[in-house]
């Protein structure tokens, strides 16, 4: 079996992606901290983007007998866990079930939280001169848009989790996303169905020990 590590951040949404996935496969990473804050980023530091050019979380590295790999962008990085270790898949056997969970996925990936993401924000603030206030507006509004459109894409299909009765990729991205609204005081009153299926994700130890209070960068509880 491969070695593996996880550079990881514990309050990267991008990263909680791999930890959940990681856990679901039963599968030991050795963790590696990236603080995003401390010293301006280690993020960007040189001897990071060494292993990750995009300056972003997380990478995975991969040690097996054909090398020495680095992988990054969370969603390719679940894509090689399911295909290398493929029980429990993380996809649907059935084909419009696997496209359906990968829109998901997608949509929350690619157009949700980009526009949350830590760089975002610090550009808004920094560069543009949006004061707090209007910046978490702007954050909550594209949160709780993006949010009702993945509540109504889900809505017609749902099982247990987002695509069937088994958490898989569409919920391993959700999750994430669920917490940041949160974080955010987004309203969430318009997604009950992804409450609900945040709810019974996290009611499962893969999601609930991959979560960002559980990690062992996190600050300790005030």
């Amino acid at each position: 079996m491969a070695s593996l590590a996880l550079y990881t951040y514990f309050r990267s949404s991008a990263a909680y992606r791999v930890r959940i996935a990681l856990n679901l496969k039963g599968l030991t990473a050795e963790q590696v901290p990236v603080h995003l804050l401390r010293d301006g980023g280690e993020q960007l530091k040189p001897d990071y983007l060494a292993l990750n050019p995009q300056g972003q979380l997380p990478t995975l590295a991969v040690d097996d007998a054909t090398g020495h790999h680095l992988l990054t962008q969370s969603l390719a990085i679940v894509e090689y866990l399911d295909e290398v270790y493929p029980t429990p898949a993380l996809l649907p056997a059935d084909p419009i079930a696997r496209a359906r969970a990968r829109a998901v996925a997608l949509a929350i990936a690619c157009d949700i939280h980009p526009l949350n993401n830590l760089r975002v924000q610090k550009y808004l603030k920094g560069e543009m001169g949006v004061d707090e206030e209007r910046a978490g507006r702007w954050v909550r509004h594209w949160m709780e848009a993006g949010l009702a459109a993945v509540e109504a894409m889900v809505r017609p299909h749902v099982g247990r989790f987002c695509v069937g009765d088994a958490p898989g990729l569409a919920d391993l991205t959700l999750v994430p996303q669920m917490f940041n609204a949160r974080r955010f005081n987004a309203d969430l009153s318009t997604c009950p169905t992804l409450v609900a299926i945040d709810q019974a994700c996290l009611a499962l130890p893969a999601f609930a020990d991959a979560a960002p209070e559980c990690q062992a960068d996190a600050p300790p509880a005030a």
